[in-house]
């Protein structure tokens, strides 16, 4: 038996922001039975956490879809934080994973990521992606966290898009990233959305992860260094994006986390 958490995250009110359900085991466990209860969970993202010694990190800390492993999760990581916060432990957290060490702190009420920078560059699209997307994008390349990153004029443009899900499924490799400079009126900065059906998420709510692209871009763009983002799901979720003058390789993601339910996996 095992406890678990499902904590939604980039949020401070419960059923918005990004679930995922996170497990802090004693010891190893098998790959094959991390991949059936993250399909089980269906959430997004499923943690799982274990306490090690090496690499200079205190935890190891994987990440699973319904499908499959991904190399990088931002809200699961602040999922993970924030459930070992509670349980009285005070951070910093390094946690091992298949992106190196990731750092998570706890700084201005918030849980802040350190993760690598992941700038988008200009790669062509496959064929048939920006149709499939819909609207009239200004820009378009690739970010190596994995996703095609697609730029449009304003914020109602990347609100209205209605994407055909299995022609994106089709065209991407982990998903793709939508995004727009905020509209004027708004105290946010910019907004995204994403889409990942190769790996089992037709939309993710909120993902920390494209933030290491996204705040890359729009500091470029609007020449800033810390950034107030919103990732305009159904859900929704805030992210503040911190860009250290001192580390340009790395990007700070900052955000707040609730959990909404606990209890026993019996499997």
């Amino acid at each position: 038996m095992h406890r678990f958490h499902v904590v939604d995250a980039f949020t401070d009110q419960p059923f918005r922001g990004n679930p995922a359900a996170v497990l802090v085991l004693d010891g190893p466990y098998d790959d094959a039975w991390a991949q059936r209860v993250a399909a089980e969970f269906n959430l997004s993202e499923t943690a799982f956490v274990r306490p090690v010694t090496a690499d200079g990190a205190d935890y190891e800390l994987r990440w699973f879809t319904p499908r499959t492993e991904v190399d990088l999760c931002g809200h699961a990581t602040l999922a993970a934080a924030h459930v070992l916060v509670e349980h009285g432990a005070g951070g910093p957290f390094r946690f091992t994973s298949r992106s190196g060490v990731l750092t998570v702190t706890v700084r201005d009420g918030m849980l802040w990521l350190d993760f690598p920078a992941n700038p988008p560059y200009a790669k062509e699209v496959p064929d048939g992606l920006l149709a499939a997307l819909g609207g009239e994008p200004v820009w378009a390349g690739f970010s190596d966290v994995g996703d095609y990153f697609v730029v449009y004029p304003d914020e109602a443009a990347v609100r209205a898009l209605v994407p055909d899900l299995a022609a994106v499924e089709r065209c991407t490799v982990r998903g793709v990233t939508v995004t727009a400079p905020a509209d004027a009126a708004q105290s946010h900065d910019f907004v995204s959305r994403l889409f990942a059906p190769a790996v089992g998420v037709p939309e993710d709510p909120v993902t920390g992860s494209a933030h290491t692209a996204l705040g890359p871009y729009w500091a470029g763009r609007l020449g800033r260094t810390r950034l107030e983002a919103v990732q305009c799901s159904a859900r929704g979720g805030d992210l503040t994006v911190e860009l250290p003058a001192d580390a340009p390789d790395r990007v700070h993601i900052g955000g707040r986390a609730v959990t909404v339910s606990e209890g026993t996996l019996h499997a």
